[in-house]
């Protein structure tokens, strides 16, 4: 598929992909996106068609949060089961009055702290928003993106946006939109290529409707940062995890098997040893400093040195083992401190087998 340079006024190129949808793929400029491109992209959300469009964490799906026939295509486009909820995005803090019926006291010091960001909150839903955003609950997930495509988006589309990741249900999130491509092409009308995401990692959920604040998925925002920036009490319990995407067993998962490690750069390196000595052909991931231990026979992919960039560059890294014809991928754990409490979770998941 073909890319205009970011910010052009021409037609965006499109390919017949052999389905009932023509997909449409345009450069964007991430910091001053276009005003006719995102006008474009505004209008396919208003008559209820699907646009992926860049996050700061990845990219979304989207479409009209209070339309039910566009919640539903979403579903279709991602093959997605229709009991996972989704996110709605929205634009500025009034938008919260569409969606959500109030913001408790409690979460109130999480909006001023981390919106516009990567941390969503589920509170009441408000009656307007389709009832398959949040798979039949009386709760809705909302956070307010950071990043200024995503915003203009919404703000021009004067829609609230429900926006899962733009992939195929249970697979590897999208962090680039040429993995929109891959998973999409010919499932959405219109993919804004705004380069890749910077956190890389999806946003961190906290039930907010209830007494106590609850961690429902662990991700870009961390639990210490909410209780150093904030201060308050969040309970690292995923019991209510219903409410909140991405909390399946499996999820998140390449095709090529996964074997999540425990334990240190030892313990890597010796499962590493084992699948190789059963005639596996095995991928790797790895920090920049733990790749010298690995000889030729396997493939590497370097995730830097720190959490930030591990979580950065891990589902692109995933994606690219996926594609290389291995038999399994083979990555350690990275405990649950800070960042590596949502790397552990992604990580524990897309190493789940298929039941």
């Amino acid at each position: 598929m073909k890319h205009h340079g970011a910010g052009a006024l021409r037609e965006p190129y499109t390919r017949s992909v052999g389905t009932h949808i023509d997909t449409e793929l345009v450069r964007i400029d991430p910091v001053h996106p276009d005003p006719g491109l995102i006008a474009r992209a505004a209008d396919y959300i208003r008559r209820g068609l699907l646009v992926a469009f860049p996050t700061e964490t990845v990219y979304g799906l989207g479409a009209d949060a209070l339309s039910e026939a566009a919640v539903d295509r979403i579903f279709v486009a991602k093959g997605r089961d229709p009991s996972d909820p989704l996110i709605v995005h929205i634009g500025d803090l009034a938008g919260i009055e569409r969606v959500a019926i109030d913001v408790p006291e409690a979460a109130r010091g999480l909006v001023e702290a981390f919106w516009p960001g990567a941390l969503t909150l589920v509170l009441e839903r408000a009656e307007g928003v389709a009832p398959a955003v949040s798979a039949g609950r009386t709760t809705v997930a909302v956070r307010m993106p950071s990043h200024p495509v995503a915003r203009q988006l919404i703000e021009a589309a004067g829609v609230p946006v429900a926006a899962p990741s733009a992939n195929r249900f249970m697979r590897t999130s999208a962090t680039t939109a040429q993995h929109v491509v891959e998973d999409l092409d010919g499932r959405v009308e219109l993919i804004l290529d705004g380069g890749p995401a910077s956190a890389g990692i999806e946003s961190t959920v906290i039930d907010a409707t209830g007494p106590a604040l609850r961690l429902l998925r662990p991700g870009a925002v961390t639990i210490e940062e909410i209780r150093r920036r904030v201060g308050v009490k969040v309970l690292v319990d995923s019991q209510h995890s219903g409410a909140s995407p991405g909390m399946l067993a499996r999820h998140y998962a390449p095709s090529t098997r996964l074997r999540l490690v425990g334990g240190d750069e030892q313990a890597l390196a010796g499962a590493v040893e084992e699948e190789t000595w059963q005639g596996h052909r095995v991928g790797v991931l790895c920090t920049d400093g733990e790749a010298a231990a690995f000889d030729r026979k396997v493939v590497v992919e370097r995730l830097g040195t720190e959490l930030e960039e591990v979580a950065r560059d891990l589902y692109a890294a995933i994606r690219r083992l996926d594609a290389a014809g291995l038999d399994v991928i083979v990555v350690r754990d990275y405990g649950e401190e800070g960042l590596g409490r949502a790397i552990h979770d992604r990580l524990r998941r897309a190493a789940t087998p298929l039941a």
